[in-house]
C-alpha cells in the first residue's frame, strides 16, 4: 500500500473551479497512474487509478 509519504506526487486541480476548495485534485505518478483526492481533505486518503479507469471516468463525465 502506498502513501502520500511514500510517493511523491504533484496534485492539481480545474483552474475551472476557482479558489472553491470543494472539488478533486489529481495527479500523475511517474508509471502513468493517476491519484485522485478530495480537496478539501490534502492530507486524507487518495485513490489511484490505472490509466485505462482514469480514461474511462472521464469519457463518462463528459457523456453525462
Amino acid at each position: 500500500m502506498e502513501s502520500a509519504t511514500s510517493v511523491e506526487i504533484v496534485w492539481r486541480k480545474s483552474s475551472l473551479s476557482g479558489m472553491s476548495n470543494e472539488c478533486v485534485e489529481v495527479g500523475v505518478l511517474v508509471d502513468g497512474r493517476v491519484a485522485v483526492r478530495d480537496s478539501k481533505d490534502p492530507e486524507g486518503p487518495f485513490l489511484i487509478l490505472s490509466p485505462g479507469t482514469w480514461s474511462n471516468f472521464l469519457k463518462h463525465l463528459q457523456s453525462a
